[in-house]
């Protein structure tokens, strides 16, 4: 097809007459799904393959002229020569010709061209070869001239042709191509509901590859065919009503590759089954894995003598341990046998459907007047990201913590409050509503808490919002800025931490995704469970890059940090096995949903740690190809406040592991749980108590355990030093596709420092976590089953910031790990001296956990290097070379725009064009001069205010220039076009010149 074309265009290629010929070719021969996306390499072959004897045509053609040049010089030179006679000169030429057989076109119309208008004495070298041409080619000098030039002329055409097309291939969209030409899309696109085509790229590519898998490994030859199975897919769907994805790539997947007879491959078969009892592999590998570490921990219990209550004792405590080791490395690996599946998208790229409404929400507490400004601008920046006219944005807030009811400030915060979002609304005002909403509840008392709060706090918040969309009229909602008939069309509502960031178009693709047929929310009327789709859509969470780099605790703690600019679908083990993930506060939900499967859920002040828990009844679903944003801890002071918060609700909730489960009416129910989500609720107090086992372990090793004492301590090594044989061995299993080796290595190196570091100070910290996990659960088992209050005490993320640096919080960073540390080397100095080798280290790190934690509460310094004399000279030669360019070639010939770029070799020639990247690196490099004493500020001003003027004239696509203009003329060259990523930089250009005009005023 490829050469077909090439052929009959002469390589020029058009996208419309490419799609025609690809149609007319299929009316004869249906091309595969695999064929289209092979149309534009094949291409593109083609065209080097076409391009390569044009290529060497022109290179030996160019020889050929340059001798040709070199032998008219050398003739003529002894043509003026004394000695010149007419014979020896034909005669040398003949010598130099060779036999007139082997003439070269290329050669003799050069050498002839050379030769014409030149001293008398060459005529004889001219009629000779007249002579020639006539004698043995039958033709003359005046028509070889015309064939060469009619060849170069049709070579030229043919290989600008060749780069014209080899640039309209780089250019164009091959997704649309592939499906405006695809005989699959239009039978899918049939249908019930019309939901294929209004769904976005990836899912449709993932629709149509399903289709192409199924045919390639059909049973039938009949069934070996995309358009069959397609329309095998559609007939079905029709059959039920239903939507053609769950055929293709949801549970009524099998009946189609039944139906084809298709054969699985052995990844395949070993996939399914696996998946076929979920719950029983991944459970099945913890509990292998667990044992295999065990036994030999077990057999040296048994070699040393110790009886029967005693191992089974310390075989429970081992286990414990070898558990954490056990669930790394399942958690690691078990996702390389599944390919992360991202949830199928409809497409948001045009903004949400109308009368999709949505709500962006941030449950948080009115502290004090900064934190109000810092939400207000949250919002306003959440809008700027995401500014569809179907989504609204609020604060639902609280007072903080109060003896009575109201106290002084309370009014003049949420005054502070109003005023932003009436600001926000009229800054940004939405037709015939407000965009931008205040909901805040008034202080209820509380007497198991003993003190004036918000209703059940965020879970009471959230569930309290959801009953105000709904009409409820008895909420705690003092001030809502909503009507009811603006809250009543909400369906979803997208949830945020205070400090959390939603990027641009975030919210619009976790919309998209929930509004797919397959994740739509089914409630079971019997368990109150979502049994299928999802009712909430949780983000991939990361690290804001400042955040991460504010400490030195932060920057080691932290991980990978920063936007990924090709945000992807990742690997989870739940939601790869499980088709469901873990919730984190941070998502969307689907309001109706999300309160049928919570509501009446849970008896009052009893949640704090809720969203794991409202992620098992509402099923939620991993959508790890959108990225949200949060803040790290500063500290470890902060991590371990927030940590012991965490460990305190997971215990409180420990109730819904068993069959039997407390209700919102003080009653016990079924408990509706799967196993899957119960494991996950246990798993949390598993590991809230690994730590204090460690402690344990080790108090064992050093004191009383017979035998080494390094033996011993291997156990609690293994966990501590887990992030390097871990996540480092995946990382050597697994390179990154097209990775130089070099880098590949560097970046292993990399991790391995970093988490070298990450295990050094978890072991400094573990005497700290220890006791600050073993004190979480104390302290919850004592609310449980003995004074049944306080079971809602916490401090916010904001609030625990802003202590981290009051005279409490210095008290709490000396203690416990020092007292520990001094006991237990008094314990293992008297009980056991051999073990103080082995555990001097541990008991070191403990003692100097308080300057440990100082030292790393650190902000990161950066650290710059001086430049040194020659250097500095070299860059200001460099600097100035640099203006050079811009003061030789910018002016009026160009409009004042500096060309792209100016070659001077073999003759100099200057590219007079320019695009919007060139244009703001120009204004920039102005203000560098300026910096530098290469201009005043008259010639500054005179230059900026030029060019500017200049801009103002050239031609823009809605406000955005294009890409490339002629700087003589002002046009815009062909092929027009906006490159969004110009527009950008010199937006940042102009910002950037803009403050250093204010600089150089003295603003």
């Amino acid at each position: 097809i490829a050469l077909a074309l090439i052929a009959h265009t002469d390589s020029r290629l058009d996208a419309d007459a490419l799609r025609r010929f690809v149609e007319a070719f299929q009316t004869v021969t249906p091309l595969t799904i695999g064929e289209l996306w092979a149309i534009p390499i094949t291409l593109r072959i083609a065209l080097v393959e076409r391009l390569t004897p044009l290529t060497q045509w022109i290179v030996a053609a160019r020889e050929e002229r340059e001798q040709a040049s070199a032998l008219a010089d050398r003739l003529l030179a002894y043509a003026l020569s004394e000695d010149f006679k007419p014979s020896r000169l034909v005669a040398r030429l003949s010598d130099e010709l060779g036999p007139p057989e082997a003439f070269k076109r290329a050669f003799l119309v050069q050498l002839i061209q050379q030769l014409r208008d030149q001293d008398p004495n060459v005529l004889p070298a001219s009629e000779w070869i007249d002579a020639q041409l006539a004698l043995h080619h039958g033709t003359t000098s005046a028509l070889l001239t015309q064939v060469e030039h009619n060849v170069l002329a049709t070579t030229q055409v043919t290989v600008g042709s060749i780069i014209t097309s080899m640039r309209l291939l780089s250019t164009l969209d091959w997704r649309k191509f592939v499906e405006s030409v695809s005989l699959v899309d239009p039978i899918l696109a049939r249908e019930p509901g019309g939901v294929y085509a209004r769904m976005d790229f990836a899912t449709r590519d993932r629709y149509r590859h399903a289709v192409e898998r199924i045919a390639r490994r059909a049973g039938r030859p009949e069934d070996q065919n995309e358009l069959v199975v397609a329309r095998y897919a559609l007939e079905m769907a029709q059959e039920r009503n239903t939507h053609i994805g769950r055929f293709l790539i949801g549970r009524e997947l099998p009946r189609l590759e039944k139906r084809c007879g298709y054969r699985q491959t052995i990844r395949e078969r070993v996939s399914r089954a696996t998946t076929r009892f979920p719950t029983l592999l991944y459970l099945g590998l913890l509990f292998l894995s667990t044992a295999l570490l065990t036994l030999p921990i077990a057999k040296a219990l048994l070699a040393h003598g110790f009886g029967m209550p005693a191992r089974l004792l310390l075989g429970l405590l081992a286990s414990l341990l070898m558990s954490e080791v056990a669930i790394g490395f399942v958690n690691h690996y078990v996702p390389f046998f599944f390919r992360p599946s991202p949830l199928p998208r409809m497409d948001t790229e045009q903004g949400l459907p109308n009368g999709t409404q949505v709500m962006v929400v941030i449950p948080t507490l009115l502290v004090r007047e900064s934190v109000v400004r810092d939400l207000i601008e949250s919002l306003h920046v959440h809008y700027l990201g995401n500014p569809d006219p179907n989504i609204s944005f609020a604060l639902l807030s609280d007072y903080t913590d109060a003896q009575t009811a109201s106290r002084q400030g309370d009014e003049a915060l949420l005054a502070l409050a109003q005023t932003g979002i009436d600001q926000l609304n009229a800054r940004y005002p939405a037709e015939g509503r407000r965009r931008f909403h205040l909901f805040h509840r008034r202080r209820q008392w509380n007497p198991k808490e003993g003190s004036f709060l918000g209703w059940e706090r965020k879970r009471g918040k959230i569930h309290e919002f959801n009953r105000l969309l709904r009409g409820a009229k008895d909420t705690s909602f003092e001030v809502a800025t909503a009507t009811a008939a603006e809250l009543a069309g909400i369906e979803y509502v997208i949830t945020l931490d205070s400090d959390t960031r939603l990027p641009r178009e975030a919210a619009l693709k976790l919309v998209g995704t929930i509004l797919h047929p397959l994740n739509q929310p089914r409630v079971d009327p019997v368990s109150r469970r979502v049994v299928e789709g999802y009712g909430i859509l949780q983000p991939r969470i990361s690290v804001e890059l400042p955040s991460a780099g504010q400490t030195r605790f932060a920057r080691i703690f932290s991980g990978n940090i920063g936007l990924d600019p090709y945000t992807t679908a990742v690997s989870d083990v739940y939601q790869d096995i499980f088709e469901e993930g873990s919730f984190t506060g941070k998502g969307l939900y689907v309001v109706d949903a999300f309160e049928a499967a919570l509501a009446e859920r849970v008896p009052e002040n009893r949640l704090l740690s809720h969203d794991l828990f409202e992620g098992t009844f509402a099923r939620s679903g991993l959508v790890t190809d959108v990225e949200m944003f949060d803040d790290f801890p500063s500290t470890y002071q902060v991590y371990s406040k927030r940590q012991h918060r965490w460990t305190r609700g997971d215990w409180q909730i420990a109730r819904w592991i068993l069959p039997w489960a407390p209700t919102a009416r003080q009653v016990n129910a079924p408990n509706p749980l799967s196993l899957i989500s119960r494991w996950k609720l246990f798993d949390n107090l598993r590991r809230s108590v690994v730590p204090p086992a460690m402690i344990l372990w080790l108090v064992l090793a050093w004191s009383f355990l017979p035998g080494p004492t390094f033996l011993w301590t291997v156990p609690v090594l293994l966990i501590l030093t887990f992030p390097l044989y871990g996540p480092v061995s995946r990382t050597l299993l697994v390179r990154r596709r097209g990775l130089p080796w070099g880098s590949y290595f560097r970046d292993v190196g990399k991790q391995f420092w970093s988490q070298l570091e990450q295990s050094l100070l978890t072991s400094a910290f573990l005497a700290r976590q220890a006791y600050n996990q073993t004190d979480a659960i104390v302290r919850t088992l004592y609310r449980l089953l003995v004074s049944k209050r306080k079971f809602l005490e916490w401090v916010s993320f904001a609030q625990a910031e802003q202590g981290r640096g009051s005279k409490v919080a210095l008290r709490e960073r000396i203690g416990p790990a020092p007292v520990i540390s001094i006991t237990l080397t008094a314990l293992v100095v008297v009980a056991r001296p051999d073990a103080l080798v082995i555990a001097a280290p541990f008991l070191l790190l403990w003692a100097l956990n308080p300057l440990i934690e100082r030292y790393l509460a650190g902000e990161v310094q950066a650290t710059e290097v001086p430049l040194g004399e020659a250097e500095t000279l070299d860059f200001r030669r460099y600097a100035r070379r640099t203006w050079n360019y811009f003061e030789t070639f910018v002016g009026p010939e160009g409009n004042w725009l500096a060309p792209d770029n100016f070659q001077q070799h073999p003759n100099p020639v200057v590219a007079f064009r320019t695009s919007p990247t060139n244009i703001g690196l120009q204004l920039l490099a102005t203000g560098a001069a300026l910096d530098f004493g290469y201009v005043g500020r008259c010639e500054f001003a005179d230059r900026v205010e030029k060019t500017l003027d200049t801009l103002m004239r050239l031609e823009r696509f809605h406000g955005h220039f294009f890409n490339w203009y002629d700087t003589k003329t002002l046009a815009p060259l062909m092929p027009r076009y906006v490159s969004t990523v110009d527009s950008g930089n010199l937006a940042a250009h102009l910002i950037t010149l803009k403050q250093a005009c204010l600089g150089y005023m003295g603003l």
